[in-house]
């Protein structure tokens, strides 16, 4: 067979196949009454109403907890330790004694300069009174008031060798777990335990650069921790770098969560969601959406019973629902179970919970039959 036959045998299957197909479309969509007259088919639809909703923008990122303070304990000063007072995760008060280091040398090197600050007192005595009846040189009077003010000076550095054997929390905290035990020689520097401060936690996370103008402090944050899935924690943010890291193209931001019953540890992973705004805003259900290309649509059904097509402007979704930003007014009624059968200028039938009517597959049922 040439081409030009294939091509016209073609032509005509395709011709057969259109006709065929707009015959079934309108057998489809109308109906033939005894009149001859077409009459529209009933669909059985369900609908929703538009309605103005609380809409907040949002955004997710994971961050790692801080605490408000925390310090290494460590001694000022070379010592064995003597006492330790302190349990691992156990609260304290600031100025509790914590650790205390043998204090035998201190307190007699404290002794001595007491004893030598009395002497040296009573040398600058005598030596005033002699003076008053010029039976000392002059500079001999200045040099007892030298020597004094030396041994104060020792008084006081005794004093504080004695206090640094004693080792306090500068802030009310938790303690960690002790590095040392009773016995142990500590050289300056050497860690003791951990202090944190837990009645707040820093949560500090990153962010895209796309977002800094839009993040700043005040902004409400809720957070969560594998640890506690059935809790939600809620903070602020304190403070946004004002630096972007060139290779990630992140910035830093830092929020502060309340921790009154010290349940957030320092260092802990938490998922949190940034609220940027919150407006309110027109939507309707997501499965009213009909997409075509790069077009949305929803089907308003009109007072008159009838589905009219109106092509929407969609913006956000939340929990089941999307803003319309044109294309809908508030209280309109809109197609959401059924609409997969419609077509512009359809009538409708609305689904009540009174009728007891289901649509499964295209076919209308009545619960009652099953």
């Amino acid at each position: 067979m040439s081409v030009f036959k294939q091509l016209v045998v073609l032509g005509l299957m395709a011709a057969f196949g259109y006709a065929g197909y707009m015959y079934y479309a309108s057998q489809h969509v109308t109906e033939v009454t005894g009149a001859g007259t077409a009459a529209p088919r009933e669909v059985l639809i369900e609908v929703a109403l538009t309605e103005t909703r609380q809409i907040a923008q949002t955004v997710e990122a994971v961050g790692t907890t801080r605490a408000r303070q925390s310090i290494q304990i460590e001694p000022e000063t070379d010592g064995r330790v003597a006492e330790i007072y302190i349990q691992a995760g156990t609260q304290v008060d600031q100025g509790a004694v914590l650790v205390k280091l043998d204090d035998r040398v201190a307190r007699a090197d404290l002794a001595e300069a007491s004893a030598r600050l009395t002497e040296q007192q009573q040398i600058l005595a005598r030596i005033e009174r002699l003076r008053s009846t010029n039976a000392v040189a002059l500079a001999t009077l200045e040099e007892a008031t030298a020597r004094l003010a030396e041994a104060e000076a020792q008084l006081e550095r005794a004093r504080q060798g004695l206090a640094d054997r004693t080792i306090t929390a500068p802030f009310s905290g938790v303690v960690g777990l002790p590095e040392v035990d009773i016995g142990a020689q500590l050289e300056q520097g050497d860690m003791i335990a951990r202090l944190d401060d837990l009645s707040e936690v820093e949560l500090e996370f990153a962010l895209p650069e796309t977002l800094y103008a839009q993040v700043r402090p005040d902004l409400a944050i809720e957070a969560r921790a594998a640890a506690f899935p059935d809790r939600l924690f809620s903070g602020l943010i304190v403070a946004v770098d004002s630096r972007i890291d060139p290779v990630s193209r992140s910035f830093r931001a830092r929020a502060v969560i309340p921790n009154p019953d010290g349940v957030l540890p320092a260092g802990m992973f938490m998922s949190l969601t940034l609220t940027l705004s919150e407006h309110e805003r027109l939507t309707v259900p997501e499965e009213a959406l009909i997409f075509e290309a790069a077009q949305v649509f929803v089907f308003r059904i009109g007072s008159d019973g009838i589905a009219r097509k109106a092509e929407v402007k969609t913006g956000l979704r939340r929990d089941g629902h999307v803003t319309v930003h044109a294309g809908l007014n508030p209280g309109d009624s809109v197609a959401v179970r059924g609409h997969q059968r419609l077509a512009d200028g359809m009538a409708v039938r609305i689904k009540t919970p009174e009728s007891g009517e289901i649509e499964t597959s295209g076919t209308q049922i009545d619960e009652r039959d099953s």
